[in-house]
């Protein structure tokens, strides 16, 4: 009589309905929402304060881009068991890596100074006090996190962070949203080609896909599995493939209509409120939660100020993270979050590099205005020859093993890519 042998992927998906929502959700939540950090949260008030209803399509257009290609970093993490960097440098010609590594150190540094500037500014409106003395106290919260609580604990903090970005469901809740104009401006858009509107679509375009979001999400697989008793990259134990893959299309396609709904929310809050009152230009975050405050409320003000704090908690690590990956990994240093200081002294050097230095930006007076300006430039010209690299890189057995991406994965990645780059041209134009 033949013996009944168990089905492990019968056994895995079995575990798997039973693994909480939020246990099951990891690196594509936490990078979504940190899509939404306050530099971006500038650009969409300013969208929507400028525009009104009429850019609320972009964000709808962009979700499935972005949902197409985090699928390919990810997999390319997980799969391979190393990050982006190194695949690059595994690859291709030297020269090109340490081009893309600088470029996106600058432009996450950058990122960084006004990030935690708009932090410092955003309390500042709430409580009061010097806003110099909150960018610092803020950088040294996000230091002391990563560099001293074990990877292990340190993610459901980042999870627990990601919560914060429900402040803008709340603001649009407490305002008057007209459906029946914000459902014509999104799905039946009167796009006006002129240079004010296509700067600001690419500027829509540019924050949501960014090059650091690429490295973060592709690292953070890495870190998982490393942490995870018994994981292996794919390519070496393909038996775990079903459940993995999977768990990477669940998580990230979450987490990208999560970053997206906050997204669509901030530019509609913005066009019901400023853009109703003849307010358009709005610069930074915390300008944009300042002139919400006598046109919707006290209530409506509060949520959109703790809404800049608690997602700049969440995006400041991120990006200063991204930045050490990638340096660590061009140089094939000891990496990784879960890695003890004396373990991994070069890649927590960057990571206090880049995060000093945005600190240095904000407190020497430079125009972190005009500096995010240009780094939102860099980021759309580098998150091109990024995107080609990773499709190229996917796509390669000889990289990917028997996992390389599929038709339909293929097809999405190299419409994102190529829409970023009719995005950077169109940049370029309008200057």
């Amino acid at each position: 009589m033949k013996k009944h042998r168990p089905d492990p992927h019968h056994d895995e998906q079995h575990r798997d309905r039973h693994v909480p929502l939020l246990k099951r959700l990891g690196p594509g939540l936490i990078t979504g929402a940190a899509d939404d950090d306050p530099s971006g949260i500038a650009t969409y008030s300013q969208a929507g304060a400028q525009f009104g209803y009429g850019m609320l399509w972009s964000v709808l257009f962009t979700t499935p881009l972005m949902i197409g290609i985090q699928l390919v970093s990810a997999r390319l993490g997980r799969v391979t068991g190393h990050g982006l960097a190194a695949n690059i440098r595994e690859h291709f010609p030297r020269p090109l890596l340490y081009f893309i590594v600088c470029l996106m150190l600058f432009a996450n540094t950058v990122n960084i100074a006004a990030d935690l500037g708009a932090m410092g500014e955003a309390l500042k409106l709430v409580v009061g006090g010097n806003a110099e003395i909150y960018i610092v106290f803020f950088a040294l919260v996000s230091l002391t996190l990563q560099i001293f609580i074990p990877f292990p604990r340190y993610a459901p903090i980042l999870k627990w962070l990601t919560l914060a970005l429900f402040a803008y469901v709340g603001t649009v809740l407490v305002v008057h949203v007209p459906l029946e104009e914000a459902l014509e401006g999104a799905l039946l858009p009167d796009i006006t080609l002129n240079s004010a509107y296509l700067a600001t679509l690419v500027a829509v375009f540019g924050t949501t896909i960014s090059p650091y979001l690429f490295f973060w999400q592709a690292s953070q697989e890495v870190e998982d599995q490393r942490a995870t008793p018994g994981h292996k990259p794919l390519k070496e134990a393909p038996g775990q493939a079903r459940g993995q893959l999977k768990r990477i299309r669940f998580d990230t396609t979450i987490g990208m209509i999560f970053s997206n709904l906050i997204a669509f929310c901030i530019m509609l809050t913005s066009a019901v409120t400023l853009h109703a009152a003849g307010l358009t230009n709005i610069q930074t975050a915390s300008e944009a939660a300042s002139a919400l405050r006598p046109l919707a409320g006290e209530f409506a003000f509060l949520l959109f100020a703790a809404g800049i704090i608690g997602t700049g908690l969440l995006a400041v690590p991120v990006l200063a993270g991204s930045a050490a990956y990638a340096v660590a990994e061009t140089f094939s240093w000891r990496i990784g979050l879960g890695l003890s200081l004396a373990e991994a002294r070069g890649f927590y050097f960057i990571l206090t590099v880049a995060t000093l230095l945005g600190v240095a930006i904000d407190l020497s007076g430079v125009d972190s205005i005009k500096m995010l300006f240009w780094a939102a430039i860099i980021n759309g010209v580098v998150s091109v020859p990024i995107m080609v690299v990773m499709m190229l890189l996917a796509a390669k057995p000889a990289v990917m093993g028997r996992f390389v991406i599929g038709k339909r994965l293929r097809l999405l990645g190299w419409a994102a890519t190529a829409i970023m780059a009719a995005a950077v041209i169109a940049m370029f134009v309008v200057i």
